[in-house]
């Protein structure tokens, strides 16, 4: 099963310690590894972004930036057996931002990502 892992967080004010990103590489090649990483990438600003939407029977387009208290700053694919071992990743790359950027605030969430076999006819 794949699952996405959105990473949200407040700009912060300092740039990430060169120590994280270390240990952030560290993790990527040990997921990698594993086999579970598919793909993972940062993400632009708000400001560089455009939402279209469906509403009313109309369809509108409104460019950023938007007023989130906390942007989407990147994500991480994985390829895992249970949602499980997806959240455990995640929490993984937490605690590295936890312990190594300090007063560095944010949040992960995991998405499953639909495939073939949640849209097959029940046996």
């Amino acid at each position: 099963m794949r699952y996405m892992v959105l990473l949200r967080a407040a700009q912060p004010a300092t740039p990430p310690p060169a120590d994280l990103m270390e240990a952030i590489a560290k993790l990527g090649q040990e997921a990698t590894v594993a086999g579970a990483l598919l793909d993972t990438a940062g993400l632009a600003p708000s400001a560089s972004a455009a939402r279209v939407r469906v509403a009313e029977g109309g369809l509108s387009v409104t460019d950023g930036p938007f007023a989130e208290s906390k942007e989407l700053i990147s994500y991480a694919l994985y390829d895992v057996r249970l949602k499980e071992e997806a959240v455990e990743w995640a929490a993984r790359f937490m605690r590295l931002h936890r312990d190594l950027w300090e007063g560095w605030e944010g949040e992960a969430e995991v998405v499953k990502v639909l495939g073939p076999e949640d849209f097959a006819p029940p046996a």
